[in-house]
């Protein structure tokens, strides 16, 4: 079976999940080719297909973002790539992220229903249904489900400067839809649910959780606690790649004005400008230098708080988990999708209900280790991916 994988880049979450998928397919005999936009000059190998590079993809986000059509432009990139695409010749094209203006999507799914190719896409947000934002929790609209205008995201992730929403709306679903043979992939029943409202729910939507490595997120010793003089302290850790209100950096701020010196918060994943705003009593670490690390970090912590108003399938959780610290969580997205009654708790965005169950938890200690390393048993990347081949094989 020849198998096309097409993702924005080859790396984070998205991209890991892409490479790893690829990776099985090959082990197993298949033919697999990752295809994704080149942000460095390099040659690309016999497993790797580029769609433009460095200079195309800020061409097309310019484009995008004083026009409002998000992927309409990189035409050029995009016929090179579909050329050695037909000359590949997949049995199956699985997509992943298409929104960040790398791809000319109407080109591409133009050239799915002209061959007839058979489709399984994973969908990692919620772009795919709406005239342009990858989210639409904070802001409260609904407007996805008839048609999409005069967007109150208009300036947030893809930006733009002009409301094109409508249009989007109306020419996404042309696209998207009459395909012959497609399969959406959501990794929540959350999004799954969502799909089934949207001008997609005549594909049939299948859940496939996302994954992770637990030959690296265990129970890890280490001296983190020794190291910051965390010795004695209930830690509350949180971590994002990027720490906003979506991702609930206010409330940390509120915590640690509230909760007395037997808490201690850490956040993962802060920057100077977050280190501005975060009281002194808030342990900042910018980044962690390997997964190894982050895995002591989360095995030191007593509570995983997860504060996110907008999310699909948060890795983290089940990292946390993995490594033996119970998760906390607002009731977003599939985020609750992820825990039990035995590994963890889902609360209200109250900061007075915040702030009592923590102090509960930490006198009452309701968590087992035995209970969340069972857990962790269902989280294997190995088992997740390997649903993908099977789902490519009962497509094929």
């Amino acid at each position: 079976m020849r198998i096309l994988e097409i993702n924005t880049v080859n790396f984070g979450s998205t991209g890991h999940i892409m490479l790893r998928i690829a990776d099985l397919a090959r082990s197993e005999g298949h033919e697999a080719v990752c295809c994704f936009y080149a942000r460095r000059n390099k040659p690309a190998d016999a497993n790797t297909i580029y769609i433009g590079n460095k200079i195309t993809h800020n061409l097309h986000k310019k484009f995008s973002k004083y026009t409002g059509y998000n992927g309409c432009l990189s035409i050029i990139s995009t016929w090179n790539f579909l050329r050695k695409v037909k000359k590949f010749g997949p049995d199956i094209i699985h997509l992943h992220n298409l929104h960040d203006r790398f791809i000319n999507v109407p080109m591409l799914f133009k050239f799915i229903k002209k061959n007839n190719i058979k489709v399984v896409w994973t969908l990692h947000d919620c772009w795919s249904f709406t005239g342009k934002c990858v989210y639409f929790t904070l802001a409260g609209c609904d407007k996805w489900r008839t048609g999409c205008c005069d967007c109150p995201q208009i300036h947030a992730y893809p930006a733009s400067n002009v409301d094109r929403t409508k249009k989007m709306w109306e020419l996404k679903k042309k696209w998207f839809t009459g395909v012959k043979d497609m399969t959406i992939v959501t990794p929540s029943v959350w999004l799954s649910d969502l799909v089934k409202e949207s001008y997609l729910k005549d594909y049939p939507v299948k859940v496939i959780n996302n994954g992770i490595d637990l030959g690296v997120f265990k129970p890890t010793e280490s001296d983190f606690r020794a190291k910051h003089d965390l010795d004695g302290k209930f830690i509350i850790l949180g971590l994002a790649s990027v720490w906003e209100k979506r991702k609930g950096i206010d409330v940390f701020i509120e915590l640690a004005k509230r909760l007395d010196d037997r808490f201690k918060i850490v956040l993962v994943g802060t920057n100077d400008e977050d280190d501005k705003i975060l009281p002194d009593n808030i342990i900042s670490i910018h980044r962690t230098s390997n997964q190894k690390e982050l895995a002591e970090i989360y095995s030191s912590a007593d509570l995983y708080f997860n504060p996110t108003r907008e999310e699909n399938y948060p890795t983290v959780n089940m990292e946390s988990i993995a490594c033996g610290t119970p998760v906390m969580t607002f009731k977003t997205g599939g985020s609750p999708e992820i825990i039990d009654d035995k590994t963890g708790v889902v609360v209200e965005d109250n900061i007075d209900d915040i702030e009592q169950k923590i102090i509960s938890i930490y006198e009452t200690g309701p968590f087992k280790l035995s209970d969340l390393e069972e857990r962790a048993k269902t989280f294997s990347a190995d088992d997740k991916f390997a649903e993908y081949l099977w789902l490519f094989a009962a497509n094929g």
